[in-house]
C-alpha cells in the first residue's frame, strides 16, 4: 500500500464529502479511491469513516487522524519541492500579487534583479489593495501588508517591518517649520492617506508614549505617488510608510519628520499557498526574497 497516496486520497475524501467527487479531483476510480480508505483503515484497524448511503462522517478517531495527515502532508511536499528545486532550473510564468504601494516602490526595483538571476522566468504581477483569494485567482506568491486580510491556510515568511511616519518637504519646513513634538501637528497642513481613521486625529507613538493630535487635512488620497508629489510641492505634512520613501530620501525632496515618532509599524508579508508542491521556480523566488531581507523583524528601509 502507497499510505502517503492513501493520506491523501483520505484527505481528499473528507473535504468533498464524497468518495466519487474525491475520485474526479485526483483522477482516480471510484473503486480505487474505496479500496485506498479500506486499506488504510485497515492498516490503522480502526475505522475512519462513517458511511452512509446520503452522507459521511469522520470517527473520533478518524477527526484526530485527518488533523495530523493536514499537518504531515505540506511538510511532505515542501521537502519534496526543496530536493525538486535543487534539480530543476527555474522556468515559466510566475504570478504575483503585491500591496499597491510595495510593488510601486519595492517591486519595481527587485523585480529587475530577479529577472536577471533567472532569465528564463516571465513575471506577471498585479499590484492591488483589494483583497485577493490566492488561490482561487491562481496567485504563486502574494506580497501583503498586516492592514490586508488573506487565507489563513497560506505559508506567511514576513519581509519586515515598515513604520508609517511623517515627512514634509525642505519648502514646506522653510515656510512653516518643522513639528518639534507631536502636539504641534495641530498647527500644520497635514496630507493623508484616504482612511477613515486619519481624517481627522493622528495617534502619535513616539518615546514619551502615544499622543491624540487633531489635524487638519488638506488633501486625502488613496494613491501613494499622488500624496507624495503633493508633499514636495510643498501642500503639508504627509504620512508615508518607509518602503515608499528611498527615492523621496535620496533626492532631498522629503524630509522625515520627528523621527523618533511614527504611527504604526505594519508587518510586510510575503504568502504562498501551503497545500501546493512549489515548484523550483516559485522556491526560486521564495529563496531570493529571504535573501532580500534577512533580518524581518526589523524595518529595513527605515536607513535609505
Amino acid at each position: 500500500m502507497d499510505r502517503l497516496q492513501s493520506m491523501r486520497v483520505f484527505d481528499k475524501v473528507v473535504e468533498q464529502g464524497s468518495f466519487t467527487r474525491a475520485a474526479q479531483l485526483l483522477d482516480l476510480s471510484s473503486a480505487a479511491v474505496t479500496r485506498h480508505v479500506a486499506e488504510l483503515e485497515n492498516h490503522l484497524g480502526t475505522r475512519l469513516l462513517n458511511r452512509s448511503t446520503r452522507k459521511l462522517s469522520l470517527t473520533e478517531t478518524g477527526q484526530a487522524y485527518l488533523e495530523r495527515v493536514r499537518q504531515i502532508l505540506p511538510e511532505i511536499d515542501e521537502a519534496e519541492a526543496i530536493a525538486s528545486s535543487q534539480s530543476k532550473r527555474p522556468n515559466g510564468t510566475l504570478k504575483l500579487y503585491s500591496q499597491q504601494g510595495f510593488g510601486q516602490y519595492e517591486l519595481s526595483r527587485l523585480l529587475p534583479l530577479y529577472a536577471q538571476e533567472f532569465p528564463d522566468v516571465t513575471l506577471d504581477a498585479t499590484l492591488s489593495d483589494r483583497t485577493v483569494d490566492m488561490v482561487e485567482e491562481g496567485f504563486d506568491i502574494g506580497i501583503f501588508t498586516g492592514l490586508q486580510k488573506f487565507d489563513a491556510s497560506m505559508i506567511v515568511r514576513q519581509l519586515g517591518i515598515t513604520e508609517v511616519s511623517l515627512w514634509a518637504s525642505p519648502d514646506y519646513i522653510t515656510r512653516h517649520g518643522a513639528p518639534e513634538t507631536p502636539q504641534d501637528l495641530s498647527n500644520h497642513v497635514c496630507l493623508s492617506f484616504a482612511l477613515a481613521h486619519l481624517r481627522h486625529h493622528w495617534s502619535i507613538k513616539g518615546p514619551e508614549g502615544e499622543t491624540e493630535v487633531e489635524i487638519t487635512n488638506k488633501v486625502t488620497a488613496n494613491n501613494g505617488d499622488l500624496l507624495n508629489n503633493c508633499a514636495a510641492a510643498g501642500m503639508g505634512i504627509v504620512l508615508r510608510p518607509s518602503y515608499t520613501m528611498s527615492n523621496a530620501m535620496e533626492s532631498g525632496r522629503l524630509t522625515r519628520l520627528l523621527p523618533d515618532h511614527h504611527i504604526s509599524k505594519i508587518a510586510v508579508m510575503m504568502v504562498y499557498p501551503s497545500r501546493r508542491l512549489l515548484s523550483a521556480t516559485v522556491r526560486s523566488f521564495v529563496d531570493f526574497m529571504t535573501r532580500q531581507f534577512p533580518q524581518p523583524e526589523s524595518d529595513p528601509w527605515r536607513g535609505q
